[in-house]
């Protein structure tokens, strides 16, 4: 299997604030992925999210981002889509 590596070119930016959303905004990073998170349902599932978030960059191929997201209640399936949206607007020139 070949990975594929991507890097982030412009600041990009996916979902809304709405409930059951989650707005992720990405940037180049500092050598490293880099989530802050902000979400109503943090103390409980904030490690959770933040496992989705980079498990899906990985995947993309990102190993280099800064990525702020602000959660309000988003299931798995639309994080990995709200990522993935994210990163496909971000590595475009």
């Amino acid at each position: 299997m070949v990975e594929r590596k991507l890097e982030i070119k412009k600041m990009a930016t996916a979902g809304s604030l709405e409930s059951n959303d989650i707005l992720i905004m990405i940037s180049k990073g500092e050598g490293k992925i880099d989530i802050e998170l902000e979400s109503v349902v943090e103390k409980q599932f904030g490690e959770d999210i933040k496992k989705v978030i980079h498990d899906t960059l990985v995947e993309e191929g990102i190993t280099d981002a800064k990525v702020i997201a602000k959660d309000k209640g988003a299931l798995d399936f639309t994080i990995r889509a709200r990522v993935r949206a994210c990163v496909k607007r971000g590595v475009e020139n």
